[in-house]
């Protein structure tokens, strides 16, 4: 039997304050880095859940409400949102905060998939997720809903 980990086991707090050498052409920071950013956020809180090596296997969607600016702290926070058998989802959280003005925006939220890995390098079984509040039941269950839509997408892909 699988052991059992709330869902608080995951969660992963990164912060990164953006620099000119994070900008695109426009002046903002480059999407690329922020994509960059959210797979660590992601894959960190599936190791910690896991306890072992993961490798991403699927980025959701990735949509930008607003743009980051140069100078502004960017914080992810990242949880464990479903557990199969070997794979998990971590949902992400993107803030970007005006460190003067204390100004904070929500920027965006993604979704990606781990699969947890073996010392040979297999899929590798993970703990059974618990939530631990009715946001965290919701989440759970409209993830599991993704998880079967992906699952649904791959195989048709796959018939192709």
């Amino acid at each position: 039997m699988r052991k059992a980990k709330p869902v608080s086991a995951s969660r992963v707090t990164l912060s990164q304050l953006m620099q000119p050498q994070h900008a695109n052409s426009a002046g903002s920071v480059h999407g690329g880095w922020i994509m960059k950013l959210v797979d660590e956020a992601g894959a960190l809180a599936c190791m910690r859940f896991a306890n072992r090596r993961v490798v991403t296997v699927a980025v959701d969607q990735m949509m930008f409400r607003q743009p980051i600016r140069v100078g502004n702290l960017v914080t992810l926070t990242a949880e464990v949102s479903y557990a199969g058998r070997t794979s998990m989802e971590a949902e992400v959280q993107v803030v970007a905060e005006n460190p003067i003005t204390g100004e904070r925006t929500h920027t965006n939220t993604a979704y990606l998939v781990y699969v947890a890995l073996d010392e040979e390098g297999r899929p590798a079984e993970v703990p059974e997720l618990v939530a631990e509040t009715e946001a965290q039941r919701l989440r759970m269950r409209q993830a599991q809903e993704r998880q079967a839509f992906r699952l649904q997408q791959r195989a048709q892909m796959l018939k192709e």
